[in-house]
């Protein structure tokens, strides 16, 4: 297979936003690995079999449910235990795996900021593919300036889907996608912006980064707990 290649984070904490809620939040961070490109087409298809006429672009189109199962087959492809298990359409995470598995959005975004506090990491036509480089569809990975982390094209180019649902008291079953795509305007490409999409579904600027990292506990880790989770889908705030 295509190495997927991976860039060691540091623990850390990082403050997220949801702007529909108004709220805000610090979650603390430890040590983790994550994805120096986003999953090319390429990958897809010695993994799973996808077409893949434009090996180096992100692998876009895919569904959540499929993202987690491409985490599983590259898992057993390297020999990793996996990080997911299946009832039905039903994920567990299991979090002391040491497979593959798509980043916590606080993963995600610590990764992206790499330290820095603003929208973006850097000049945004350097980092990051938008609507203003006029173009139609994502491009080859890597073309841009990666971020102080060594990561490539978080910001633009496609979105991503990270692991944690996106506000399930008014979309339910929906999970988070970070970054912003090649269409999008400055204001949506930032390091902040949070959007969803439902996990059956793919999405033609949507694509996703792998991460690694086990942790201890149960139910909770990396800025994300299936309490909060239960507890957000019945607060029923739907404004």
């Amino acid at each position: 297979m295509t190495d997927i290649e991976m860039a060691r984070i540091g623990g850390g904490a990082v403050v997220l936003y949801d702007a529909r809620l108004e709220r805000r939040w610090t979650a603390e961070l430890e040590p983790f690995e994550i994805g120096v490109y986003p999953v090319t087409q390429e990958q897809l298809s010695e993994i799973i079999g996808a077409p893949s006429p434009h090996p180096r672009r992100p692998a876009t189109g895919v569904s959540w449910l499929r993202a987690i199962r491409f985490c599983n087959a590259a898992s057993e492809w390297e020999g990793l235990d996996p990080a997911y298990s299946f009832d039905g359409e039903e994920v567990t995470w299991h979090l002391d795996s040491d497979g593959f598995r798509l980043p916590t959005e606080a993963e995600w975004e610590f990764a992206c900021r790499a330290g820095s506090t603003g929208s973006h990491y850097g000049p945004l036509r350097e980092v990051a593919w938008t609507s203003v480089d006029g173009v139609t569809s994502p491009q080859d990975v890597g073309a841009k300036h990666p971020n102080l982390n060594g990561l490539f094209d978080t910001l633009g180019n496609a979105w991503e889907w990270c692991w944690d649902l996106l506000d399930p008291a008014r979309y339910g079953e929906y999970r988070v996608f970070r970054g912003g795509g090649f269409a999008d305007d400055a204001f949506t490409v930032r390091a902040s912006t949070r959007r969803g999409g439902h996990p059956r579904e793919g999405q033609d600027d949507v694509g996703f980064r792998l991460a690694r990292g086990g942790f201890d506990g149960t139910d909770a880790a990396q800025g994300w707990s299936a309490a909060l989770d239960a507890e957000r889908g019945a607060a029923g705030d739907s404004r």
